[in-house]
């Protein structure tokens, strides 16, 4: 059983930093942010849930059953990640390729401590075996230092200690690897094995030590994306400003939201508005998205009510502070004895960061990549008491292992029979700015 208080709060934002930075000394931390940013389809602006009461983690091997249960018995809020590798479990399928972050393929906790925010109030429920200690959280949070807006500008004793970002970013692949490589993919197509593959390649640091928090406001406060992310996992984390939802269950409504299409902003706001312009008139990009919609009609078809599988939006340009993306919405209706996990199974690994066939595309993408993809390109999210679920897309996104001083990011674009290599791997480039960015400087 859970207890619930909710509170007023004069300034949310500068409640949201203190209580990031209380919330670190948790080795189980889920910080989900929509950055107030209204999309369709929205429930919180913010949810935080630390402190793991029960949790599960596993490799792919019977993984979605082994959540099925876990989700079914605790019956209540459930934080975690589905990492890409789980694609083994669904599909005859390997993971073989270079991992040096080891996060596990699947990790669930349910919280003690739970934070929703909606415009200026914070819901927080908490398990009743942590009644004692909320008082004093409440006094904790509220006795951290910090600063508005921006709280990576404050002084050092603030936030964690600082580690000098003197970070040397290394390739995975390099420019000419990567033209090779997109050229034996559009082999491929052009043989008809596949219409369309997401094509992902690394960036990475050695040796490397940062302060997570740190780095995932300077990340946001760059990005401002709908589905932020700060994940902390033991000595594993994931600072993520993913602009993207995966999969959303909202009673009997299934909803998914793929993004395919980028366009680079502009300072000049009549050439930022010729760009946007311009992608939403791209045929090659349409066509991009045309596809994993498709994708996505099929997914949901495996579990929707026969004739309930509707495209809402159709490659829609929406702005964000890096990027102008091409989204498209596509929902289902199930049967309420539909079990939530086995729509998530059903979909997975999301059409956006595979391909078409599905299949074939990931048994394409295994052997062209160098770099087990792990949870980049995976899911986080939640399951509520009711069983509803809002998941991400995890992209946009720097992952890091602290005991391995480990640091990664990896970006990735679709390839079609249209794609020119070197178009590609200047798109990779723009979507990489803002992790580069926040780690080397």
């Amino acid at each position: 059983m859970r207890t619930t208080q909710i509170h007023s709060l004069d300034n949310p934002n500068q409640f949201k930093n203190q209580l990031l930075i209380w919330s670190q000394q948790f080795d189980d931390v889920i910080w989900l942010d929509s950055n107030n940013y209204k999309q369709n389809h929205s429930n919180f602006d913010a949810v935080l849930a630390v402190d793991a009461f029960t949790s599960i983690q596993t490799n792919f091997e019977g993984s979605f059953e082994m959540l099925k249960e876990y989700q079914t018995n605790v019956n209540d809020w459930v934080f975690g990640y589905l990492t890409y590798d789980l694609k083994n479990d669904v599909e005859d399928l390997s993971s073989n390729n270079f991992d040096s972050l080891e996060f596990p393929d699947l990790y669930f906790f349910q919280p003690k401590k739970l934070f929703l925010f909606k415009e200026d109030q914070v819901e927080i429920q908490y398990l009743k075996c942590v009644d004692d200690e909320f008082e004093d959280d409440l006094k904790e949070i509220q006795s951290k230092k910090t600063c508005h807006p921006e709280p990576f500008d404050c002084t050092q004793d603030e936030l964690s200690q600082r580690v000098s970002n003197d970070i040397k970013i290394k390739l995975r692949i390099h420019k000419d690897e990567y033209f090779e490589k997109v050229n034996n993919m559009l082999a491929h197509i052009h043989r008809g094995d596949i219409y369309e593959a997401n094509f992902c390649q690394e960036f990475y640091a050695e040796n490397t030590s940062i302060n997570p928090l740190d780095t995932y406001l300077k990340l946001n406060n760059i990005s401002k994306p709908p589905f932020a992310t700060f994940l902390k996992f033991g000595d594993k984390y994931l600072l993520s400003a993913s602009p993207e939802r995966y999969l959303k269950k909202d009673k009997e409504t299934i909803i998914s939201q793929p993004i395919k299409g980028t366009a680079k902003r502009s300072e000049n706001t009549l050439e930022d508005e010729a760009l946007k312009e311009a992608l939403s008139k791209d045929t090659k990009e349409r066509s991009e998205n045309i596809m994993i919609v498709d994708l996505v009609r099929n997914d949901l078809s495996k579990t929707a009510i026969k004739g309930s599988v509707e495209v809402e939006e159709l490659t829609k340009v929406y702005t964000f502070d890096q990027v102008h993306q091409m989204i498209s919405t596509v929902t289902s209706k199930i049967k309420e004895t539909t079990h939530a996990v086995d729509v998530i199974k059903s979909t997975f690994p999301m059409g956006s960061m595979t391909g078409a066939p599905k299949i074939s595309a990931m048994r394409i993408i295994e052997k062209l990549e160098e770099t087990k993809r792990g949870l980049y390109s995976g899911s986080v999210g939640y399951f509520s008491p009711t069983s509803d679920f809002d998941f991400n897309v995890v992209i946009r996104s720097i992952l890091y292992n602290e005991t391995k001083k480990y640091v990664s990011y990896s970006v990735g674009g679709a390839i079609t029979a249209k794609s020119d290599p070197l178009k590609e791997y200047e798109e990779c480039l723009v979507k990489a700015k803002a992790m580069r960015t926040v780690l080397e400087n």
